[in-house]
């Protein structure tokens, strides 16, 4: 296990010096990735400008899930980059794949290490200033248990996020060019979970709450901890589902990808 992990380490140490190869366009990368994460934010803001609440939800009750999201997808997107199905597809096409596996180390750990996106530090940055900007607008009552809800909501995000990502890199072994599909759950449900559950259409609602479970990864965590009441009168226990929706989705990603790598036919190339 521990060389596991020191392997890990020198592959993430070989991406990240050579993207601080170039100082001022690593700089300007993460500004620009900050920036667009940031204009995200301002356009939903001025949505607030013109229309006071959201469905019954503030600016500052939206921005907290907002900023937790942007701040888990952005710290999921630097470390499973290297599964991003629109990358892994062109690096399956190119044969590049076929490398790693005759390498006698863990493939999916030289996925992991094959990039390290360190640019999206400006878009976890923003997600940050965002939650602490939404916690001063938002009279929260803190206890211990909303602190770790709160850490565990980031973390199962990571995860869940993470496992769809894996799941779109192992349908590139068979339909490299068709990666639109996965992408409207990652970053169609990282849309989705950025805002108020209750403002989307029954069916929209309905799938992301009983087949993939994202309803439960930062909304129901949200209403727990700002303390507002439930419109789906869902059990007690749901705030609290996070943790198992997060590693239940990178689980069963993992069960897909060892299926892709056991059915996996050579580009030849």
């Amino acid at each position: 296990m521990l060389q596991t992990l020191q392997l890990y380490r020198r592959l993430i140490g070989v991406q990240i010096r050579s993207q601080m190869q170039y100082r001022l366009s690593f700089f300007v990368e993460i500004a620009g990735t900050g920036l667009i994460a940031l204009l995200e934010y301002a356009s939903l803001a001025l949505v607030f400008a013109r229309f006071e609440t959201l469905k019954g939800w503030t600016l500052g009750q939206v921005a907290f899930i907002f900023g937790l999201a942007e701040l888990s997808f952005g710290v999921m997107d630097l470390f499973f980059s290297g599964f991003d199905p629109g990358y892994f597809g062109q690096f399956v096409r190119r044969g590049r794949f076929d490398q790693l596996l005759l390498r006698p180390i863990n493939i999916t750990l030289q996925v992991l290490g094959s990039k390290f996106m360190l640019r999206r530090i400006g878009k976890i940055a923003v997600g940050v200033g965002i939650v602490v900007s939404a916690v001063g607008m938002n009279p929260i009552d803190w206890t211990p248990l909303k602190v770790l809800l709160t850490g565990t909501v980031v973390v199962s995000q990571v995860a869940f996020f993470g496992g769809l990502f894996i799941i779109g890199a192992t349908i590139s072994f068979w339909t490299v060019e068709s990666i639109e599909a996965i992408n409207i759950f990652t970053y169609g449900g990282s849309m989705m979970i950025s805002h108020p559950m209750h403002i989307f259409p029954t069916i929209l609602r309905n799938f992301f709450t009983f087949i993939v479970p994202a309803i439960f990864l930062n909304y129901y965590p949200a209403l727990y901890i700002l303390e507002l009441p439930d419109p789906f009168n869902m059990p007690a226990f749901a705030p609290f589902l996070a943790p198992l929706a997060g590693l239940w989705m990178l689980f069963m990603a993992l069960v897909i990808w060892r299926f892709g790598i056991r059915h996996y036919q050579s580009t030849g190339t």
